[in-house]
């Protein structure tokens, strides 16, 4: 089934070479779906609450596709990846386009877990409105407050789906609490479940006062009912009145209307609940059961009903690289074309595919676009509509499009494409540090150009990927945000690009940091006949106020003790010497930098120079600073039985663990820890088998302590040690 999101013309030519016509101008009228119709949306949650499984569901209901896929059994649409399939997790972001009533609803599904967060980082950066779902034993896990936290910074509209309500222990009205109490949200059902547990049957609109019951396994076939039961009457009411007053709390025409009395429709209580959530000021609950085909259709309802269409999101913003000022992107088809590469993918067949997100204006396949972050003019050679890994092929895209582009040599993630005459730059984004590496090299030479080759398409793909090239031990590392995120890269190293490789043992990547304000001075001098060398640099070193900010640069020289043309490389040298730490070679952070005094000579000074000069006077600042290690320090999550609660704290307070938080779940406990990540490789077998298999934990990067002095010594001890082989 072939699905197109707008009407298309194949002869469209850029702007630059009509002379400057309105671009997209003649295609406004040929949109076959309005712009205020389409949703852009993403599924995000906690590691498997049911992200993939609603997502298939959304697939197969809107007649996307035929056959409802199931995580467990590796048939899911979106989790197309081999080590998806194998793990059932997904492992990258993927987007489709489906139908639903008269809405056009690009999906992108999310990872759940933590070391693929930057899968939905960059998503939530593209999308006009997002689905939390949550699961109903669990209720609001450590990774729905992340993806919450990542939703709230991007300010992005956003719907909560309550699904496992098949599950025993599944609690609505709690995790309906703990959005309260946990994300500081203000949430309100706007259904609620009809029966609980293996008795779910469907749920109860609380707007339209009906309800939903599911007679088949396949939840095609249910029935309205106008009436709600009579045990369910006062829970119902209740419920309603709840999230009449939690509208009031925002919306001014509910809270008038109900101040005074006065009956509120159907459609008044559907029209507040969207301007809420336009506004970021309410989020809607549902609930279903995903795997049991329940609750999916009045999901894409409250999709189409209630999150935004590309022109009711506040218009994204840019700089003007002519004017270094801010400008708004208006939403229309006869702006000029503007877009930003939100992810990049190799496809054995065509190449690199780069994923786009359109904000204004249309494109046409063949034509040039300008790279504004590179400077670069690129050519577009095809384009295409992506449904998980599979490809419709398009001839043009228009505002508000989710698509790939086929033939950019030059445009990496976070880069923003548009018209040469008309060239904006959007923010790009940021992406987190790596916390765990480890050594990888081939066993022989043959392999090496293929490792490079490999490693560099991993790295365009993946920001949160980084590869460098040790010199005191002359080996190849790679970084990553957790074991599991290095394990199938390495494993897509040996399987995808046919590379027979070694790797070490996964390394915490510590950092390393100074505990006091100091002074210090660099000289370089170098006279070897004729022109010689001088540079002379003095730097304030202080610890930044807060952490996080790794090394800011800033110039406070005064009266010209150092000319203008040199402060870069004064810059440079610092950046650089901060990439190698004193201590063990580990990379400096949450350092302020400032340039205070100096001194050159008018025929031996050089950029060189002065680049040297201020490398050492920063490693004589650590030296003077007392440089500490730090180390990544994990927020963790074990879910245990009752039985096994004493044995786990008891662990985990072996491995320095601190414990902030035990909570009641059904019938397990939960375990909320900070626990250093150097004391966690392979947790998972050993929480298995003190728990006999019936723990589970998950674990995300929280902050950087430093390291206690008897572990610091082991680490430098080490770092000296493998030095000196060298």
């Amino acid at each position: 089934m072939v699905i197109q999101l707008s009407g298309f013309t194949p002869s469209r030519i850029s702007g630059k070479q009509q002379g400057r016509q309105p671009v997209g101008v003649q295609n406004k009228m040929n949109r076959k779906i309005p712009l205020e119709k389409l949703r852009n949306i993403g599924i995000i949650a906690h590691i498997d609450a049911g992200k993939t499984t609603t997502t298939e569901r959304i697939l197969f209901y809107t007649g996307r596709t035929y056959k409802i896929g199931q995580v467990d059994e590796g048939t899911a649409t979106m989790d197309w990846m081999v080590q998806e399939q194998e793990r059932g997790i997904t492992i990258t972001a993927a987007c489709t386009t489906c139908l639903w009533r008269d809405f056009n609803i690009n999906v992108i599904d999310t990872p759940g877990h933590v070391d693929f967060t930057v899968e939905v980082e960059r998503s939530l950066k593209v999308l006009d409105g997002a689905v939390i779902v949550f699961c109903a034993v669990g209720g609001v896990e450590p990774q729905s407050e992340t993806v919450w936290r990542q939703a709230d910074r991007y300010e992005v509209p956003r719907v909560a789906f309550v699904n496992k309500m098949d599950r025993t222990g599944s609690n609505f009205f709690d995790t309906i609490e703990q959005m309260h109490k946990k994300l500081g949200a203000n949430a309100a059902a706007i259904q609620i479940p009809y029966g609980s547990e293996e008795s779910f049957k469907g749920c109860i609109d609380l707007i339209e006062k009906k309800t939903v019951i599911y007679k088949d396994d396949l939840g095609k076939d249910f029935e309205i009912s106008e009436d709600i039961p009579a045990d369910y009457q006062e829970q119902a009411r209740k419920y309603h009145d709840i999230l009449i007053e939690k509208l009031a709390e925002v919306d001014e025409e509910i809270m008038d209307k109900f101040a005074h009395g006065k009956d509120m429709s159907v459609s008044d209580i559907k029209k507040a609940i969207r301007r809420m959530v336009l506004k970021n000021k309410f989020v809607p609950v549902l609930c279903g059961s995903s795997l049991k085909n329940k609750g999916t259709q009045p999901l894409l309802d409250a999709i189409c009903d209630y999150l935004p269409s590309p022109v009711e999101v506040p218009a994204i913003k840019g700089i003007n690289p002519d004017t270094s000022e801010y400008e708004e992107i208006s939403a229309a088809d006869d702006a000029p074309f503007c877009a930003l590469c939100f992810k990049v993918a190799t496809d054995p067949y065509v190449g690199k595919l780069n994923f786009v997100r359109v904000y204004s204006g249309v494109l046409s396949s063949g034509s040039y676009v300008y790279n504004t972050s590179k400077r670069e003019r690129e050519r577009v050679v095809k384009m295409v509509r992506m449904h998980a890994n599979r490809q419709e092929i398009i001839d043009e895209i228009t505002t508000g499009d989710i698509a790939a582009l086929v033939g950019l040599k030059e445009t990496k993630t976070g880069d923003t494409l548009c018209e040469e005459e008309n060239h904006m730059l959007i923010e790009a984004m940021r992406f987190p540090e790596p916390v765990i590496q480890q050594a990888i090299e081939t066993k022989t030479k043959y392999d090496q150009e293929k490792l490079g080759l490999a490693l560099h398409k991993l790295q365009d793909e993946d920001p949160s990927f980084r590869v460098n090239y040790n010199q005191e031990t002359g080996q190849t590392i790679i970084a990553g945000m957790g074991q599991l995120h290095l394990e199938v890269m390495i494993d897509r190293i040996l399987r995808e690009f046919n590379v027979e490789a070694h790797v070490g043992q996964p390394q915490v990547a510590y950092r390393e940091t100074i505990t006091k304000k100091i002074i210090s001075t660099g000289k370089f001098i170098q006279q070897s006949g004729g022109r010689g060398q001088y540079g002379h640099v003095v730097l304030s070193m202080q610890p930044q106020d807060m952490p996080g900010k790794g090394i800011t640069f800033e110039d406070k020289i005064k009266s010209g003790a150092i000319p203008r043309e040199y402060i870069p490389s004064v810059k440079q040298g610092v950046m650089e010497a901060g990439r190698s730490g004193i201590l063990s070679g580990y990379p400096v952070t949450d350092i302020e930098v400032m340039l205070v005094d100096g001194s050159f000579h008018e025929v031996d000074s050089s950029e060189m120079a002065f680049k040297m000069a201020a490398a050492m006077a920063f490693n004589d600042g650590l030296r003077k600073a007392h440089s500490i290690l730090l180390e990544p320090i994990m927020d963790i999550e074990v879910i245990v039985p009752e039985e096994f609660m004493g044995t786990v704290i008891g662990d985990l307070n072996s491995r320095r663990g601190k414990i902030v938080n035990l909570a009641s779940r059904a019938n397990v406990r939960a375990i909320r820890a900070y626990i250093p990540l150097a004391e966690m490789f392979n947790y998972a077998t050993i929480v298995r088998s003190l728990t006999q298999g019936r723990a589970s934990y998950t674990m995300e990067p929280s902050f950087y302590a430093e390291v206690p002095s008897h572990i610091s010594e082991k680490v430098i001890g080490g770092f000296a040690t493998s030095g000196s082989k060298r």
